[in-house]
């Protein structure tokens, strides 16, 4: 053990100088290189290899042809720019407007679903504890109550985003 640590403390230098050098070339940080190769020598079916210096220079070209072909072929995610939608009126404009339809429809739900709705909305945030007092029910049956008002107004969402949508084309239609 202490001439394996030996034999890596010895390679450490050489390991970073190859990785750096090769690193730019692959499009990978030189660290994330120099892991790799230290993966790939614990993998090694026999320990340390005969000439370490040579395999090391010959598994961080390795590893740097993988990161290169990594790169060619991982397509960067593309998200849309958040910051032009995170300023001005507009975040602010939509939010009110969901809250306003949120409301409206909760006004329109069943008469046992509106108070419970109401206050699980309220900005005041009230606890189980002081819904269930506020509406004179026990607090165990709170939540199968809430989950038929959800599944209520869910179903009333989209009911409603049904009838707005354009209808589906059917057949052989052009």
């Amino acid at each position: 053990m202490d001439l394996l640590l030996q034999e890596v403390q010895a390679l450490t230098p050489l390991l970073a100088a190859e990785a750096a050098a090769e690193a730019p070339g692959a499009g990978v940080e030189a660290a994330d290189l120099e892991q790799a190769v230290w993966v790939r020598l614990l993998e090694h079916p026999d320990g340390v290899p005969a000439e370490p210096a040579d395999w090391l220079r010959g598994a961080v070209r390795a590893e740097a042809r993988l990161a290169r072909h990594r790169t060619q072929h991982e397509l960067p995610y593309v998200a849309e720019p958040s910051a032009a939608y995170d300023s001005g009126p507009e975040p602010e404009v939509l939010a009110a407007e969901r809250r306003r339809a949120l409301r409206a429809a909760v006004r329109r739900l069943p008469a046992r679903c509106r108070p419970l709705l109401a206050l699980l909305l309220s900005p005041a945030d009230p606890t189980y504890r002081e819904i269930a007092g506020e509406l004179g029910m026990s607090q165990g049956s709170l939540g199968p109550m809430r989950s038929r008002c959800l599944g209520c107004l869910r179903r009333m969402l989209a009911a409603e985003l049904a009838e707005v949508a354009p209808p589906a084309r059917r057949g052989m239609e052009p």
